[in-house]
């Protein structure tokens, strides 16, 4: 607890109050934007722990009377906060068996040989892992077989370019499914609650994987673009599949055709078996009893409640913390005047529009929580594209991308943080190449997103 900015965040909220009251707006709306402000200021300085913060609005909502507990509360049962939590324990499963350890070793033995490509080999592997597990477990088992290989060479270039790859290609990874990222998440709920339409998986990949298939190879060249054909050491051969390796791959390969195949093509299975109430939290939760029933061949469960337990809870408060945010705008009619002040944006370049907010939205998060910074931008982009009378998504996704593509600090993102605490990149390279891949990866974001959701 940090006393001097607790005060702080309290003077902000007053004055953040006391300024709606004197333009004139409502009770509710003041309060929320009060509120908002304190719950902002606390996540950003982290004067108390984030998910402590994250309890604020459950509580003074109520109290100024912007929604009663009942509204206030449904945040913690909201589908997104079942999803997140299934799809932790899904990636404890696959973590236990040690098969992400194994697929990172085949992609990466793939397209190995020289420096360029085993950067390249390595950041398709934290790519295609962090899409399904935690962006800091990727780094972190990722890191550790990329040190061993450093400590048999002596080139000098290929260290910085290898850790800096497997950072970044983690954090933007997960940007290629739903359940990638957090803030993907919170968008997908913030986009339910203002059009009533439920953004599938398979509709995500459409966007995020595309700008994960572009982003990855051009980061990858700028970050080897000095590097040349340093030859590198072989990797160890893996051995053979175990039993729990295979069985866990095949639940989740199971979830994973189910999430995409749920509503398309022809309406998918839910509604060709008459299930059109299941969702994707559903098959999540599917999923992770499936791995407590299956036997691992080991005289256990492929999941046991050790390991699932073991999962982020103050992530999931930090998400309910958001939807309940979310839902005082909107129960405080805060979102609609939101929308009016900003309508003028109909007007501006739409692919500008989309460029400018990429490029403010991975600069904030370069100092800022990507997960908080998305709980607090979702429901004003909602909102400030209904009033400028453009589709949701089209401000909404190409922001939330940018909540995970900030690669110049340390402190920005876990997977930035582990590879600082290797001691082989330096603040000053890190954030270089950061600050450079910020921009490219920013018009990228915007680029994809300007042509495929028109």
């Amino acid at each position: 607890m940090k006393p001097m900015r607790i005060l702080f965040g309290v003077l902000f909220a007053a004055a953040a109050g006391a300024a709606a009251q004197a333009g004139g707006l409502s009770q509710p709306v003041t309060a929320t934007i009060a509120i908002t402000a304190l719950t902002a200021f606390w996540w950003v300085s982290e004067a108390l722990p984030i998910p402590a913060t994250s309890l604020v609005p459950f509580a003074l909502f109520p109290l100024a009377g912007v929604m009663d507990q009942r509204e206030a509360a449904a945040a913690l049962g909201s589908y997104v906060i079942i999803l997140l939590m299934a799809s932790f324990m899904l990636s404890k499963a696959l973590e236990r068996s040690g098969a992400h350890e194994r697929l990172a070793l085949y992609m990466i033995n793939l397209v190995g040989g020289s420096g360029r490509r085993l950067v390249i080999g390595f950041m398709v592997a934290a790519a295609v892992l962090s899409m399904w597990i935690s962006n800091t477990a990727t780094t972190l088992m990722l890191a550790t077989m990329a040190l061993a290989i450093l400590s048999r060479t002596d080139d000098p270039k290929l260290g910085p370019a290898l850790l800096l790859g497997i950072a970044y290609a983690a954090s933007f990874g997960g940007t290629a499914t739903l359940i990638g990222t957090p803030p993907n998440l919170i968008f997908a709920d913030n986009y339910l609650r203002a059009t009533g339409e439920e953004y599938s998986f398979l509709r995500w990949m459409r966007i995020g994987l595309p700008i994960v298939i572009i982003g990855i190879p051009v980061m990858a060249l700028w970050l080897t673009r000095n590097l040349g054909g340093v030859p590198t050491p072989k990797l160890a051969d893996p051995g053979p599949w175990r039993t729990d390796e295979k069985r866990t791959l095949i639940v989740f390969a199971i979830a994973i055709f189910l999430w995409v195949t749920r509503i398309e093509p022809f309406g998918g299975w839910s509604d060709a078996l008459g299930m059109e109430m299941a969702g994707d939290s559903t098959v999540a939760v599917f999923a992770v009893v499936l791995m407590f029933l299956v036997p691992n061949g080991k005289g256990g469960a492929l999941l046991d409640w050790k390991a699932a337990g073991d999962i982020p809870w103050g992530m999931l408060l930090l998400f309910a913390g958001g939807i309940c945010i979310a839902g005082g705008f909107r129960a405080s009619g805060l979102d609609a005047l939101i929308g009016d002040l900003l309508s003028g944006l109909a007007n501006a370049p739409l692919f500008l529009t989309m460029l400018g907010l990429c490029l403010a939205v991975t600069f904030l998060t370069e100092v800022t929580s990507n997960t908080a910074t998305a709980n607090l931008l979702m429901p004003i982009l909602a909102a400030v594209a209904t009033g400028a009378g453009l589709k949701p998504e089209l401000l909404m996704i190409p922001a939330v991308i940018s909540c995970s593509c900030a690669f110049m600090q340390p402190v920005a993102t876990a997977p930035n943080a582990i590879i600082y605490g290797t001691e082989r990149v330096s603040i000053a390279r890190m954030a270089r190449e950061g600050a450079a891949l910020n921009v490219i990866v920013a018009f990228i974001v915007a680029g994809v997103c300007w042509m495929m959701l028109r």
